[in-house]
């Protein structure tokens, strides 16, 4: 495992972590509920630290056992002009992501760890189909022929990345919340009207990762 597969890992990993849908419900709870929130934020990015990891793991089990089946396949030029292909059309497409001002962040309604567990499961269903950069980690990983020993504990780091700024955000109320509120607010607005241009740097860089990656194989 090289410094430099460690540096696209993290790369991916840091695009990961600006979800807007787990910044989004973190801020709403730590803006409005201050008796249960720890329970209740735990509960969300432990739901969906689980399902991203239940995800990565079947794709990483799956995954292995077709590039076993058909490694000459991954190997030749054909499959390495549909990667670089990809990387161009998501580049190209960012490029052309329409702001919307409808908020994509899902809300919790009521005051209980099951409506938690609920919106983090909800949070899964809406970012899992766009998570480009876990994908391309774990492209990573496959193309690498990595052992289970060293890629399980790199996924299971990788979703805890993904997670991080709920954490910090939450540690950062609990010790400067006086100094800190206004700033939760304001990145709260922002991120409730902007979404999609979030969406649109993560399919830039994940399209210039693929590009790079491949021209050695073309």
């Amino acid at each position: 495992m090289g410094a430099e597969l460690l540096l696209y890992l993290s790369g991916l990993a840091l695009l990961d972590t600006l979800s807007p849908a787990i910044i989004g419900v973190t801020l709403y709870l730590l803006l409005t509920d201050s008796q249960n929130v720890t329970a209740r934020l735990f509960a969300f990015v432990f739901t969906v630290f689980i399902l991203y990891f239940s995800l990565g793991l079947s794709m990483m089990l799956g995954l292995t056992y077709i590039m076993d089946t058909f490694s000459s396949l991954f190997q030749n030029k054909l499959f390495s002009w549909i990667i670089f292909v990809i990387g161009m059309i998501l580049f190209v497409a960012s490029f052309f992501i329409t702001t919307n001002k409808k908020s994509a962040i899902p809300i919790p309604r009521t005051h209980s760890i099951a409506s938690m567990v609920m919106i983090g499961v909800l949070t899964f269903l809406i970012e899992a189909g766009t998570a480009l950069p876990y994908f391309a980690a774990i492209g990573l990983f496959i193309t690498n022929d990595m052992p289970m020993i060293q890629w399980l504990p790199l996924l299971a780091a990788y979703n805890m990345m993904m997670i991080l700024p709920a954490i910090v955000l939450f540690l950062g109320n609990k010790l400067f919340k006086k100094w800190i509120t206004p700033i939760l607010v304001n990145l709260h607005n922002k991120l409730s009207s902007s979404s999609n241009s979030v969406l649109s740097w993560v399919m830039c860089i994940v399209g210039l990762i693929l590009i790079v990656n491949t021209l050695d194989y073309l």
